[in-house]
């Protein structure tokens, strides 16, 4: 009788040792479910960054005109330039563009002697009462051309708005508009690209006039870049 009571006394500690294990994982368990929850918040400040050209636009070097009595087109290819919209502001932006008629500029195609010591009597600089280009003779025509997406921008791209031709060297007081973002479109950097052979064409009239040696004629243009579509 001695015997089956030791064991049956040693059964029930051991039980209560398994039970009090158990209660004691259950306790750790609880414990360690209420420790994987958290609350956390981040925050982000955005600083509006500035609207500027990339790569400033540049009609290029028209190509040599011979004369031959009779009205020319002389053409070349528009170069690329971008636009980047840091502005986070949404508000869109256009590009304008006229001749510059400040100080030593010529809105128009006008005689330049590129000599710094003269040209045959006229002094380096546009030649004052030299012959010269009526306004509206020089046009870009972007049909065909578009935009490209640069370094990761994603949206609405602008829109070109040249396609039946714009006059480059359009008077000063009226500058004309050649691409345009409409709001909360152009935001981030975008690349012209795909102008064609024929973009720039220069109207030559038959009474052109030939220049002295070292003379050129030379136009100033002033490109725009400003807020709103």
């Amino acid at each position: 009788m001695g015997y089956r009571h030791t064991s049956l006394a040693r059964a029930r500690a051991i039980s209560l040792l398994a039970a009090l294990a158990l209660l004691a994982a259950l306790v750790a368990s609880s414990i360690a479910l209420a420790a994987t929850t958290a609350n956390d918040q981040s925050v982000l400040a955005v600083t509006p960054g500035s609207l500027a050209f990339g790569t400033n636009p540049n009609v290029p070097d028209l190509p040599g005109l011979t004369l031959n009595g009779q009205a020319q087109t002389l053409n070349a290819q528009m170069n690329n330039f971008s636009v980047v919209d840091g502005t986070g502001g949404a508000a869109g932006w256009n590009v304008t563009v006229n001749g510059d008629n400040a100080a030593s500029k010529s809105p128009v195609f006008k005689a330049y002697c590129t000599n710094g010591g003269g040209c045959a009597g006229d002094p380096s600089g546009y030649v004052a009462g030299g012959p010269g280009f009526a306004a509206n003779s020089l046009t870009l025509n972007s049909t065909g051309a578009s935009f490209s997406a640069q370094n990761g921008t994603t949206g609405t791209a602008p829109t070109h708005q040249c396609n039946a031709g714009c006059f480059v060297d359009a008077a000063p007081a009226s500058p004309v508009k050649v691409v345009s973002a409409a709001s909360s479109a152009g935001m981030g950097t975008y690349l012209t690209t795909g102008y064609s052979a024929t973009s720039i064409a220069l109207a030559a009239p038959s009474t052109v006039q030939a220049l002295k040696a070292g003379e050129v004629y030379q136009v100033d243009l002033v490109w725009t870049l400003s807020t709103g579509p």
